[in-house]
């Protein structure tokens, strides 16, 4: 009998350091969960927004901001910004959403693996370099919508695609990572209050605004 006791005395023992250790264990992943929230390189964004910067230049682009989107940060922070040339640095960074692809709309699926096409159908977000001319009524968000002019191979067929600059009553204010942003047909979405902030920007803009997609 008292070897029945000193029996179960042992594994109840085991199983509390167990535990304690498990526990332990999840604090950990947890940190480095929090720890390994990415962000924006910014002197790769700084070399980014030189190239832009000389592009706006040689094409007549407006030269005092463009906007720079770095799709290959997680969805779930903030990876649009609003880059100020003449102080070289960021002047406002939001949320943006893109493509969902072959998964389901509106969630988050591909948060941090994102995939690109220029296929109409694709339901998929196109890199490369947009000129935002042309305002004008959206079903979405705010209603105000920017016709994105694709300028290169990868993204040419943006208007055909009916793909472009709209807000989203789905997308967040803060930064909601791990949990990605919600993925739409395609169009870079941003949420309402950040479009209420970009959209003088760009309206009152005497020279079309730059966007550039990249990963």
């Amino acid at each position: 009998m008292k070897r029945l006791y000193l029996f179960f005395a042992v594994f109840l023992i085991c199983a509390c350091v167990q535990e304690k250790k498990e526990i332990s264990g999840n604090d950990i992943i947890s940190e480095t969960a929090i720890e390994r929230k990415p962000e924006a390189d910014l002197s790769a964004l700084k070399s980014k927004a030189d190239e832009a910067l000389k592009f706006c230049t040689t094409k007549d682009f407006n030269t005092d901001f463009c906007i720079l989107i770095d799709m290959s940060l997680h969805s779930g922070v903030k990876r649009f910004f609003i880059w100020d040339f003449k102080n070289k640095r960021i002047s406002k960074k939001y949320l943006v959403g893109h493509g969902c692809g072959s998964n389901s709309w509106s969630k988050d699926d591909s948060r941090d693996h994102p995939e690109f096409s220029n296929e109409d159908g694709s339901h998929l977000s196109s890199l490369g370099k947009y000129k935002l001319q042309g305002r004008g009524y959206s079903e979405w968000g705010i209603n105000v919508k920017y016709l994105m002019h694709g300028l290169e191979e990868t993204n040419d067929n943006a208007l055909a695609r009916y793909i472009v600059f709209h807000s989203w009553d789905m997308m967040s204010d803060e930064e909601t990572f791990p949990k990605g942003s919600p993925e739409g047909w395609g169009c870079p979405t941003i949420s309402n209050n950040a479009m209420k902030e970009v959209d003088p920007m760009i309206q009152n803009s005497k020279k079309p605004v730059l966007m550039w997609i990249y990963n």
